[in-house]
């Protein structure tokens, strides 16, 4: 693969990291305010999207959904998910 195409997914990767921060302490804000929430789909889905790492990371540093086990089994097994698809394009390629 050339340069050039890991450069667009590094981009990728920290744009949708970026997402997953913002939406995460949005959410966070939110419940505290008793307003309007984003919907525990779209956050699962911005995490398989590839921002679960830095959505579990800002959900434990703000203490946000971590006694939902949807949420604290499923971004994990969304990162090993997401892990085992990197391993095997990396084998494969």
């Amino acid at each position: 693969m050339p340069p050039f195409f890991w450069m667009i997914i590094a981009a990728y990767l920290v744009i949708i990291s970026l997402v997953a921060v913002y939406i995460t302490v949005a959410d966070k804000k939110k419940a505290k305010k008793g307003q309007w929430r984003i919907k525990e789909s779209t956050l699962l889905l911005v995490s398989a999207l590839g921002g679960s790492v830095a959505m579990y990371i800002t959900m434990k540093k703000i203490r946000h959904k971590t006694q939902h086990s949807k949420f604290m089994i499923g971004i994990p097994a969304i990162m090993v998910a997401q892990a085992a698809l990197i391993i095997a394009l990396i084998v494969l390629l």
